[in-house]
């Protein structure tokens, strides 16, 4: 019986761990439909936690270490799920990117074109692993915080609907998808012996 739930947690640590390297692909080569291999595991998952068939962890160690891939992909795959949302609420003549990640918008009081949100990728990956991390450790009411620090500190560059409109969708997308990865770890961590 215990072969048989190490190759479990293997193939577990496994398939987590290549969720993660498609949502890494899909963010580096722009096809962020690769990342939708990302929520199968967490899914699969969740459904074994809720219905009671969780596998016991052989070793702490196997339990450790799948933390820590969910806890990674938490992080990784939220910006690929996110463009990938974001992508499919563009309007039709389609987003314009700027050279450093954010948005192109045409500046009414400049008439010239101006890129907001910069940089959110790396926003994004702090506010995930924040969001996975309080959750993990019992605290998600500390997510209200990171909620407040993300909104004041964009606040100046939401002036426009579209702009506000993808602000509003990516950080949803994206803390959901967080809250979802620590939420099956932080579960997971209550079926420990």
């Amino acid at each position: 019986m215990v072969v048989v739930e190490v190759v479990v947690w293997v193939l577990a640590i496994l398939v987590t761990a290549a969720a993660g390297v498609a949502a890494v692909l899909a963010d580096r080569l722009g096809r962020p439909w690769l990342a939708l291999a990302a929520p199968v595991p967490v899914a699969i998952g969740a459904l074994m936690l809720a219905f009671g068939l969780a596998v016991p962890a052989p070793a702490h160690a196997l339990w450790v270490i799948l933390a820590l891939v969910i806890a990674a992909l938490g992080v990784v795959a939220g910006s690929p799920l996110s463009m990938f949302v974001l992508r499919r609420t563009a309007p039709p003549t389609g987003e314009r990117l700027g050279v450093a990640g954010g948005i192109v918008i045409d500046d009414e009081t400049t008439e010239k074109p101006r890129e907001v949100l910069r940089g959110g990728a790396i926003i994004g990956y702090l506010e995930r692993l924040a969001i996975v991390v309080t959750i993990v450790v019992g605290h998600p009411e500390a997510i209200a915080v990171i909620i407040a620090i993300k909104g004041l500190g964009r606040f100046s560059e939401l002036v426009a609907p579209e702009v506000r409109e993808r602000f509003i969708i990516g950080t949803l997308v994206s803390f959901i998808w967080a809250a979802a990865c620590g939420g099956v770890v932080w579960l997971a961590g209550g079926t420990l012996p």
